[in-house]
């Protein structure tokens, strides 16, 4: 991994364009696919629009050629961008049904804004999928939206495979499991075996960094399973 004035680069195409010190604080991590049809995964928390735009300018990718922005989960610190990231790309966002709901109303709640201290303003979620799994052709591959209720019930964990390797977007492997987010850990523990059996070689997640190689990967959401085992 190498930190660029376009961010940081993962993998092939795969680059991060907020949070773990290229952005605000608040900010959780959002990546960028860089390939034939790129796509957005997640878009901080708001106050990072910009150097969104600047990170993605930089690596030599069009803003204006993201026609979909992928979120998630409906938390502030993933979504807060997509408002004005939506309008400013004229992308479509993508998300699961169960967590649109508080995108679509600006439930501060739901979305921890109000735990944040802002506003959420009721935002469109253009496509909606309410299956185990959606897939979305991104140019020679296939990012696959996977269903992993717990942390909210409408969590999803992209991964694609890309060159004899799977990239796993998980975003929010940690947690915290409360009952104004609609959280599950009983939900969560069958979503964390899910990703186990993808063998993710590069794991994406969303506040604690990159893991790889595969054993490290796994031994990152198994700790998790540990800790919470006796919930």
């Amino acid at each position: 991994m190498k930190k660029t004035g376009g961010g940081m680069h993962i993998d092939g195409f795969v680059y991060q364009m907020a949070g773990d010190g290229l952005t605000y604080g608040e900010d959780a991590s959002a990546f960028l696919l860089a390939s034939d049809a790129p796509i957005l995964i997640d878009t901080g928390a708001g106050r990072s629009v910009d150097g969104i735009v600047e990170n993605i300018t930089a690596i030599g990718v069009a803003p204006e050629s993201i026609d979909t922005i992928v979120l998630t989960h409906n938390h502030i610190d993933h979504v807060g961008g997509a408002p004005v990231l939506r309008e400013r790309l004229g992308a479509s966002i993508v998300m699961h049904e169960l967590d649109a709901e508080a995108v679509r109303s600006g439930d501060g709640a739901a979305t921890a804004a109000a735990m944040y201290g802002v506003d959420f303003p009721p935002t469109p979620v253009d496509r909606t999928f309410s299956t185990e799994t959606h897939a979305i052709d991104i140019g020679g591959a296939e990012l696959v939206l996977l269903h992993t209720p717990g942390h909210t019930p409408g969590s999803i964990s992209p991964y694609l495979i890309h060159e004899g390797r799977t990239i796993l977007f998980a975003q929010d492997v940690h947690g915290p499991f409360l009952p104004a987010f609609g959280s599950d850990i009983y939900q969560w523990r069958e979503s964390m075996e899910k990703l186990l059996e993808l063998e993710p070689d590069i794991l994406c997640e969303g506040h604690f960094g990159i893991y790889r190689p595969r054993e490290r990967a796994r031994a990152y959401i198994t700790s998790y399973l540990d800790r919470y085992a006796r919930y």
